[in-house]
């Protein structure tokens, strides 16, 4: 049984970046495109830097205003709707609670033999540090304050996993996940020593490859 995790915000980085770089291409500036879009110019901001998830609405709107023709036009409104119905799955996850998320991933690492993980845009949940993986659970998209020290407890207790020497898991890695600066520098760079340690067999069994 092969587990594939869940994309994990890649459709919502590549469209703040598909959105910047129309931007810079068509020569306007943050603020005069906000002033085409009847948007505030930290609103543009925040979309094209990924802190905030525009609307289909929002942006139909820029790309109007950036005179995108209809067949990007049409391949980035798809982007943003699957971005948007991601971000409504993780709210329903949130409703439901964090934990239990994890106790179905448990569940499928379990019964496998054979795992391999690949996230392009962040660092695989089994090989998080606490300090990243409570960055990542409290990213839920959601204003109100949501409870994760139970998701966070169950996410790290299922790294124990990785000493089964019965299973085999292979992770792929990418330099994108590396460089983004989904934490403080300070946790990326304990993130970061934890991933060249893994890279060297110091923690792990041989049955795991990280590449």
């Amino acid at each position: 049984m092969s587990l594939d995790p869940a994309r994990a915000g890649e459709d919502r980085i590549n469209l703040a970046e598909a959105l910047r770089d129309l931007r810079r291409v068509s020569g306007l500036s943050g603020e005069r495109l906000a002033g085409r879009c009847q948007m505030s110019q930290s609103k543009i901001s925040r979309i094209e830097t990924g802190r905030l998830l525009p609307s289909i609405l929002d942006v139909e709107r820029i790309l109007t205003a950036l005179a995108v023709d209809e067949a990007l036009k049409s391949e980035l409104l798809t982007l943003a709707r699957a971005a948007n119905a991601e971000y409504q799955d993780i709210r329903a996850s949130v409703r439901r609670g964090l934990h239990y998320r994890q106790w179905d991933l448990a569940a499928l690492e379990a019964e496998s033999t054979h795992t391999r993980h690949f996230l392009p845009a962040l660092i695989t949940g089994l090989l998080q540090v606490p300090e990243y993986v409570r960055a990542g659970l409290s990213r839920t998209g959601d204003r109100a304050p949501v409870d994760t020290s139970r998701a966070v407890a169950l996410k790290l207790e299922r790294q124990a996993i990785l000493h089964d020497e019965s299973k085999r898991f292979e992770f792929l890695r990418t330099e994108q996940a590396a460089r983004w600066q989904f934490c403080v520098p300070s946790i990326m760079a304990i993130q970061l020593d934890r991933l060249v340690s893994l890279s060297r067999g110091c923690l792990l069994s041989p049955s795991v490859s990280c590449r």
